[in-house]
């Protein structure tokens, strides 16, 4: 039979090993959960670049091809920016709310899975 001490002394090592597991296990899941929100981004990130560099040269295209039909090549890149600037106007204004809340889901449910 164990001495009341012994006991106390087995109780405490188990506490501290439960503590110290309990700290490992929240330090990986937040590893965890840091790693799939920068691969997420990352990847996101990645295709956002690839699509604005094909956006960016479809309308230097565009911007070109107006410019020759109105005489003057920079007239063709003053109405795509114009066409830009009110669809920020409209984006901006309009969507605002439509945006912010599906975005904000977006965040908190890769935080918190």
């Amino acid at each position: 039979m164990e001495t009341p001490a012994n006991l106390i002394e087995s109780l405490w090592e188990q506490i501290e090993n439960f503590g110290k597991t309990s700290y490992e296990l929240s330090k990986l899941k937040i590893l965890e959960s840091s790693i799939l929100i920068v691969s997420s981004l990352v990847t996101k990130v990645s295709v956002i670049l690839v699509a604005s560099m094909a956006v960016l040269v479809f309308n230097i295209g565009i911007a070109f091809f107006l410019g020759d039909l109105l005489g003057k090549i920079y007239y063709g890149f003053f109405i795509v920016a114009a066409f830009y600037f009110f669809v920020a106007v409209i984006l901006h204004f309009a969507l605002y709310k439509w945006l912010k809340r599906p975005v904000s889901n977006l965040i908190i449910n890769q935080v918190l899975p």
